[in-house]
């Protein structure tokens, strides 16, 4: 049953009793995540999970590609930046330098996909063809991950894009210090026959059946009792964050902004535009003209400049 309300990237579907489904529905851009798409998805996770009758929440991508990333186009970057429809309390997102643009990425990519994270029902990604950069943060919000038999996942933000990784840094902890620095290191795929081997996805199934095989986990886990399912995921999750997790996260996201900021003084971009594919870096040159970014870019001959 489609019970979708007045959203335009995203379908928010009951798929079976006590199990609810949301699809990002931007298959001709590959799910790829646009500002509306995320809040979207924040609108209606929150709901699922105010919801008494959803023990369970899937979260899937239409089309061939489960999500390419974040949207280098930025053409909604500065939607959604006024206190009534943002969720942290940092603010000042149109601060001039690293100031805005540290706590709009903090609002929008960090704290909201760790919001995901620690959402209490169990949450399970629903993954096919490419996930890309930012595309693994969704995967990474979730509790399981079903993958189809041709899935597979790159992260090659530092390889390709000049900054060390997604936002929402997990690498180490689904897949091993050694494995994932092979995988920054190189920005290579990941299939999903080695995700699984090294415990970052749980089940492995055929294209034809991911739907089918995911609704079956999602029912089987919607069918214990709720309060149960919430008081399992948090004691799991302090598990992870009594490693550091947390820690590593917020280091990690520093060090992203830092790779952010050298590529706007050299290449007036957030990312190192010299690699970029040229039909993404026609996208990319039509949000510089547009002015779709509200950061001060400093040249070096600026920064040498006397007040």
């Amino acid at each position: 049953m489609n019970t979708n309300t007045n959203y335009r990237h995203i379908v928010y579907e009951r798929a079976a009793d006590r199990v609810v489904r949301i699809l990002m529905n931007r298959p001709e851009k590959r799910n790829a995540q646009n500002i509306t798409l995320i809040y979207e998805l924040d609108a209606a996770l929150k709901r699922a999970c105010f919801d008494d009758g959803v023990h369970a929440i899937i979260l899937a991508g239409a089309g061939e590609h489960f999500n390419a990333g974040h949207d280098l186009g930025l053409e909604d970057f500065n939607e959604h930046t006024d206190a009534e429809s943002t969720n942290g309390l940092w603010g000042q997102f149109a601060a001039p330098g690293a100031e805005g643009f540290y706590g709009r990425e903090k609002e929008i990519y960090v704290d909201i996909t760790e919001r995901w994270r620690n959402a209490p029902k169990p949450l399970i990604a629903e993954v096919q063809g490419n996930v890309i950069a930012g595309g693994n943060m969704l995967v990474w919000a979730c509790d399981l991950i079903v993958a189809s038999d041709d899935a597979k996942f790159r992260d090659n933000t530092g390889a390709e894009l000049g900054v060390p990784g997604t936002e929402f840094a997990m690498h180490p902890y689904e897949m091993g210090v050694r494995r994932a620095k092979e995988w920054a290191f190189t920005g290579g795929w990941l299939s999903a026959q080695e995700a699984r081997a090294c415990g970052m996805v749980n089940r492995v199934v055929p294209r034809a059946e991911l739907s089918a095989a995911t609704l079956e986990l999602a029912k089987t886990i919607a069918a214990k009792p709720l309060f149960s399912l919430k008081l399992m995921k948090e004691s799991i999750n302090a598990a992870q964050d009594a490693q550091g997790r947390r820690q590593y996260l917020q280091h990690a996201h520093a060090l992203h902004t830092i790779g952010h900021l050298h590529n706007l003084l050299v290449h007036g971009y957030p990312v190192d535009t010299s690699q970029l594919p040229p039909a993404v870096l026609a996208k990319v040159r039509l949000a510089q003209e547009a002015g779709s970014l509200r950061v001060q870019a400093v040249t070096s001959a600026d920064a040498r400049r006397p007040d």
